[in-house]
């Protein structure tokens, strides 16, 4: 991982950890919406401008790749790279949950 791609995604947004965590399985970018909404009890619900401007700037990253296209809706899917922020991303707020639990008892 070089030093753009973690100064840009770590520590990450909530915004860019929820759609690399749904892209784990193919999915397009309106999934991804309903999926978010579905996981967070409707606390984060993703507009259209944030979800395709994130879907565009992970792909010219190589944090997801475009898969195919169903019914003029195109099918992403997170990358060895991705999984690699993503990993890194969820080790750091495991951290976080970890300090927390210590110091609050």
């Amino acid at each position: 991982m070089d030093a753009h791609i973690r100064k840009v995604y770590v520590p990450m947004t909530e915004t860019g950890f929820y759609i690399l965590l749904c892209l784990r399985e193919e999915m397009h970018g309106y999934g991804i919406v309903q999926k978010v909404e579905q996981l967070t009890d409707g606390d984060i619900i993703l507009s259209p401008g944030t979800m395709y401007g994130s879907l565009s700037k992970m792909e010219k990253d190589g944090l997801i790749c475009f898969v195919r296209e169903e019914e003029k809706r195109k099918i992403y899917h997170i990358t060895e790279l991705g999984q690699e922020v993503l990993d890194l991303e969820t080790k750091r707020i495991e951290r976080l949950y970890r300090n927390v639990k210590e110091v609050l008892g």
